[in-house]
């Protein structure tokens, strides 16, 4: 075959999917978040390794960690009306340069105080980051393909924060090597994003919704967010730090960490596809007290076999992480189409809150019981969210399945704030008198 038929015919295929059309028009979105993401996952397992060996404290590791997530929830407010100003590209730049910047101070003074910092001041930058991104990426997707794209994009999210956190093994992590890749890869980040053809797109700030009409709106789709926050944050601050604790080498702490992740990208789409199909509280309580259960069998199999502590963690992660998608599925039931954006940005703020506090009380239990106390702490909050959904079921019924929103799946990023997506929501009757699920 001629190469010009050969593209032409490739040309043709890509044209007559919508998907595949908008996928290679994204490809540098995609790759430069799919890098950061990377650079990420490699620092916050780093920083775990690192902090234990240095001799912190938990309860100060805790402390270092939750600068990331007091940076993000400065970040979710702030870098709106910063790119406003200046526009995408600049802030683009500048906030990545800014985490690379962040990467590599963190070996030049290794003590608490200065971690904090450079923790709060990488928060800040992927807040910001994910503004400019997700922005970029409603902007770019039609209607037809906006919610298969973010699946898309979450897959890539999830792959790189997995390889991110199995780079742990290419050096010594008391060295200042992996502190230098890290910085590396972000950087590297800028580079097909920078060079995209496409322009910028247009950008506009929403304000929240209020927490308390949040809280009106849908009790279970707030309360939902808090506690994925209290477990994400926990989780991917800590959990590097209980690897070491119970003596996992290098390796081993890379393989647990991304193995949460993975559990986390299977199931996404299974499980939102089957809370579309029946009443989403159901699906929202099931994964609960499935994750609860995986906790404690983690915590059990931990002192006996390694393979029997990862496979838990994964199934933890396939059945914890989906629960903040599944969150904003269940508010976007209750809202009304022009609540869409503002309930987004509300739900990244309770998001936030949860995640700060996390590691604090995961590394509290950690002092109190042992290393294991992080795999209690985690069993004890995800089965209290089960139980609440479970209250929230005998306090209104179940609504009609076809006027259910769509599920998308989603993890909590800044750019909620700004493009909030184009998702349906149907009205109910009158959500300011009837509380939500």
């Amino acid at each position: 075959m001629p190469i010009d038929s050969g593209l032409h015919a490739s040309s043709t295929v890509v044209a007559r999917n919508p998907t595949l059309a908008a996928t290679v028009a994204n490809w540098p979105l995609l790759a430069g978040m799919a890098l950061l993401m990377v650079g990420n996952g490699l620092l916050v397992s780093l920083l775990g390794v690192r902090a234990t060996s240095e001799g912190f404290a938990n309860i100060v590791t805790g402390l270092v960690m939750s600068g990331y997530f007091a940076g993000f929830f400065a970040g979710t407010w702030l870098t709106p009306r910063v790119i406003e100003n200046v526009g995408h590209v600049r802030v683009f730049a500048a906030l990545a340069s800014i985490a690379s910047i962040a990467a590599l101070v963190h070996s030049l003074w290794i003590n608490p105080v200065s971690w904090i910092a450079m923790r709060a001041l990488t928060g800040f930058s992927f807040a910001g980051l994910y503004v400019v991104a997700e922005s970029w990426l409603n902007a770019g997707s039609g209607n037809e393909t906006r919610g298969r794209m973010l699946a898309i994009y979450m897959l890539t999210q999830y792959a790189g924060l997995a390889i991110g956190q199995l780079f742990l093994t290419v050096a010594d992590p008391n060295g200042f090597v992996l502190f230098i890749l890290s910085s590396i890869v972000v950087s590297a980040a800028l580079i097909p994003i920078l060079l995209s053809p496409r322009p910028a797109p247009s950008f506009e700030v929403s304000s929240p919704l209020g927490i308390r009409a949040l809280i009106r709106i849908s009790p279970l789709g707030a309360v939902a967010t808090v506690v994925n926050g209290l477990t994400q944050g926990a989780f991917f601050s800590l959990g590097a730090v209980y690897a070491t604790s119970i003596g996992m080498n290098v390796g081993g702490v890379a393989i647990f960490m991304a193995a949460v992740t993975l559990g986390g990208s299977l199931l996404q789409w299974p499980i939102g596809r089957f809370s579309d199909a029946i009443d989403r509280r159901q699906v929202i309580a099931l994964v609960s007290f499935g994750a609860a259960l995986a906790c404690v069998a983690a915590g059990f199999l931990a002192d006996r076999t390694t393979f029997g502590l990862i496979a838990a963690s994964c199934i933890f992660g396939g059945l914890a992480l989906p629960v903040y998608s599944l969150s904003v599925a269940h508010t976007n039931d209750y809202l009304k189409p022009d609540q869409l954006v503002a309930a987004s940005s509300g739900l990244v703020v309770l998001f936030g809150s949860g995640s700060i506090f996390g590691p604090l009380l995961a590394s509290a239990a950690m002092d109190l019981s042992g290393p294991n106390g992080f795999f209690w702490y985690l069993a004890v909050v995800t089965a209290s969210l089960g139980v609440f959904t479970l209250y929230r079921m005998t306090a209104r019924v179940a609504l009609p399945l076809d006027e259910q929103a769509p599920y998308v799946p989603l993890m909590a990023r800044g750019g909620e704030l700004s493009t909030g997506g184009d998702y349906e929501a149907q009205e109910p009757s009158d959500p300011d008198e009837s509380p939500g699920g």
